[in-house]
């Protein structure tokens, strides 16, 4: 918001296919539970469609993607085939014992979509949502240690070469995600300038 970009949340998207009901959404659910990624095709069809919308238009924040090799050559080709290009990757770096303190205390509203921690909730699934007031507070089945362990190898395995790639082809810049969201929304606001 402050940068005046569309924020562009692959996570939020495939949720909202999920939140549909369709077949596709099932299947999208299945594999996210599983802790595994959605299909190339599927993931770059989205962004496209994104990509090629009028709120891209003053500029975008990929989030949640590219992530696989794959799906960062497909996005290369994308932007040649729309004439866009992207001015910077960001990595964002954080210890797997925070990623997994942040992600297993999440507490999603089922009712508005808001997300908040069981630090910040005294009874915790228990408490009203704090953005509606909604008691329909739970924990995702992405958001269990399991599944956030399975996903941390996947990332290791499929997206950190994403990285490597792309940062041959255009300016890297590498941010802390420890900290405050303050804290952090700071820094990336910094290298993004």
């Amino acid at each position: 918001e402050k940068m005046d970009m569309l924020h562009i949340s692959t996570g939020d998207m495939l949720r909202a296919v999920i939140v549909s009901g369709s077949e596709l959404g099932k299947k999208v659910e299945a594999v996210l539970a599983a802790g595994e990624l959605v299909s190339d095709d599927l993931m770059v069809d989205l962004i496209r469609e994104r990509l090629e919308s009028d709120a891209a238009r003053g500029g975008w924040l990929l989030d949640g993607f590219p992530r696989t090799v794959a799906q960062a050559e497909a996005l290369q080709e994308l932007l040649d085939d729309i004439d866009q290009t992207i001015h910077a990757v960001v990595e964002m770096t954080i210890p797997d014992e925070v990623i997994l303190e942040r992600l297993t205390g999440r507490l999603t509203c089922r009712s508005c979509g808001a997300t908040t921690h069981v630090s910040k909730v005294p009874a915790g699934a228990d408490s009203p949502c704090p953005v509606c007031g909604a008691r329909t507070l739970f924990v995702r089945d992405d958001d269990r240690e399991e599944t956030i362990r399975t996903r941390l190898e996947v990332y290791r395995h499929s997206t950190d070469p994403v990285v490597e790639v792309l940062g041959r082809h255009y300016p890297l810049r590498k941010v802390s995600g420890h900290g405050t969201p303050e804290e952090v929304s700071t820094r990336l606001r910094s290298v993004l300038g």
